[in-house]
């Protein structure tokens, strides 16, 4: 049987690389790991995870359609693990950047049940930024 341990990494195709470069490093912590220049592929460390952005007008991003916007998405969410949690402290920071969060709710994850916060990137891509599983009774 095939055992999945974490996520490794997943590709967003964009509009505007600097952009989202900027957003993924600045505000969520996410800083460049490796440019691909052949590919046109930034990618970004999340943890043990990479996101890859690639732009709607290269080779790889053209194979995907049209790009992401209003009427359609690449993505519909994805989720990245936040250690350590402090709801108060994530909101003031998402804030500060100009990031206006959804409300703190308690959403099942790999982990099981915690507490979670959706945002949007700035291309409308749906980020959840995710605790801990809640305590377990007993």
């Amino acid at each position: 049987m095939l055992r999945i341990r974490e996520i490794d990494h997943l590709v967003l195709r964009v509009r505007d690389v600097d952009a989202m470069v900027s957003f993924y490093g600045e505000v969520l912590g996410c800083p460049v790991h490796r440019i691909d220049e052949q590919n046109r592929l930034v990618q970004l460390r999340a943890g043990r995870s990479l996101i890859d952005l690639v732009p709607v007008d290269s080779e790889i991003g053209r194979a995907g359609g049209a790009p992401p916007g209003p009427e359609g998405r690449n993505v519909d969410h994805f989720c990245l693990r936040v250690d350590p949690w402090d709801a108060a402290a994530l909101l003031a920071h998402l804030r500060a950047h100009g990031v206006e969060p959804g409300a703190v709710a308690s959403r099942f994850g790999a982990e099981g049940r915690g507490p979670s916060i959706y945002l949007q990137d700035p291309e409308g891509n749906t980020v959840e930024l995710k605790g801990p599983p809640d305590a377990v009774a007993g």
